[in-house]
C-alpha cells in the first residue's frame, strides 16, 4: 500500500490533502464531514475580530475553467466561531477521529491577526493560516499580501505572540517569491500558494459586472498552472514546506504541485466539481499514480522536477 502521509511543519497528515478556507467550513458539522469524506486536514472559515455579513448576491458565477466568487469574507466574528471549533473537537473526541484544524485568520493589521491567533490557539486548533491573499475585501488580504514588509511584521508579531505553525496564505502576485521569503524571514513555519486571482466577468445582455463587489478571486482548473509555477519558483529559495493551492481536481494535479515542490495541497473549488468525497477520490487516484510508477510514499517525489 503506497503511503500518503506528510509532514508539514511538525504537522503529521494523514493524506496531503487540506480542505481550503471559503468552502464547507462555516459549521462544525460541515468540517466534521469533510474529515469524515477523507480529508488529511480542515481550514477553517477565515475569521475576523467583528462579524461581517460579506456582499450581497450575486457573490458566485460559474466561467470557463473554473468559478469566480466574491464573498466579501462574511463570518460571524472569533467571539462566535470559537464555539464551531470547540463543537468540532469534541465531535471529533467522541467519534474517535483525528482531525487537524487550521485556524484560518484575517485581519486590517498586526495587532488584530495576534488577537485572532490568541484566540484560535485557546479554541485548540492545531495551526495558524494567516489570509494575506483575499483578492477582494478592501482593507484586507491581498492589500496587505502584496507588501513583503507587511508580510514578515504580521508573520513575526504572530509568531512572537503564540508557539503554534503559522502558515501564511500568499496571493498570486507577480513577486510572490519576495513575498514568500519575507513570510519566512518572519519565521512562518510553512507558506501556502496560491490564492484566487483577481477577475471579472460582464453580462452581455445588461452590460455590467455579473458578481456585486464587480471583481472576484477566479479559482478551479484555469489557475493550476499558475499555482505550480509559484509552488516551482518558490521551493527554490525558501527551506520551509509549502501548501499547493489552485485548481486541483484530480490525483493527477495533485501528483504536478508535489513534483513542484508541495509537501501537502489545498482543496476548495474540486468540491463543487466533484463532491465532497473528492479527497477520497483524489487519494486512490494519486496512489495509483505512484504505485504504476514504482513508488511507494508521496514523500519520494516531492520536488524531484526541481533536480
Amino acid at each position: 500500500m503506497v503511503n500518503l502521509s506528510t509532514d508539514v511543519s511538525g504537522l503529521l497528515l494523514k493524506n496531503p490533502l487540506v480542505l481550503a478556507s471559503g468552502i464547507l467550513n462555516q459549521t462544525s458539522g460541515s468540517m466534521l464531514r469533510i474529515l469524515k469524506d477523507g480529508a488529511g486536514a480542515v481550514t477553517t472559515k477565515s475569521v475576523s475580530i467583528e462579524p461581517r455579513k460579506g456582499y450581497s448576491n450575486p457573490t458566485l458565477v460559474e466561467v470557463e475553467h473554473g468559478l469566480l466568487n466574491a464573498m466579501g469574507l462574511p463570518n460571524p466574528g472569533i467571539e462566535e466561531y470559537v464555539k464551531e471549533i470547540e463543537e468540532l473537537k469534541n465531535a471529533l473526541k467522541k467519534e474517535g477521529i483525528c482531525g487537524v484544524i487550521i485556524g484560518s485568520i484575517v485581519g486590517k493589521d498586526e495587532e488584530e491577526f495576534v488577537e485572532l491567533a490568541k484566540r484560535m490557539k485557546d479554541a485548540g486548533v492545531n495551526a495558524l493560516e494567516l489570509n494575506l491573499s483575499c483578492p477582494h475585501a478592501k482593507g484586507y488580504g491581498i492589500e496587505l499580501g502584496s507588501d513583503p514588509r507587511e508580510v514578515k511584521k504580521i508573520t513575526n508579531q504572530v509568531k512572537s505572540a503564540i508557539t503554534l505553525p503559522v502558515w501564511v496564505k500568499l496571493p498570486p502576485i507577480h513577486q510572490i517569491v519576495g513575498a514568500a521569503l519575507a513570510a519566512e524571514e518572519g519565521g512562518a513555519d510553512a507558506v501556502v500558494a496560491i490564492n484566487t486571482v483577481r477577475g471579472m466577468a460582464i453580462n452581455l445582455e445588461n452590460h455590467m459586472p455579473i458578481l456585486s463587489n464587480s471583481v472576484g478571486g477566479y479559482s478551479g482548473p484555469g489557475i493550476k498552472p499558475i499555482g505550480v509555477r509559484a509552488v516551482y519558483e518558490i521551493s527554490k529559495e525558501i527551506n520551509i514546506p509549502i501548501i499547493g493551492c489552485g485548481g486541483i481536481i484530480c490525483g493527477e494535479d495533485l501528483i504536478e504541485y508535489i513534483l513542484a515542490g508541495a509537501s501537502a495541497v489545498e482543496i476548495g473549488s474540486a468540491i463543487y466539481y466533484r463532491g465532497t468525497d473528492v479527497f477520497r477520490k483524489i487519494s486512490k487516484e494519486s496512489s495509483e499514480w505512484l504505485h504504476k510508477h514504482g513508488y511507494n510514499s508521496l514523500k519520494e517525489i516531492i520536488g524531484l522536477a526541481l533536480e
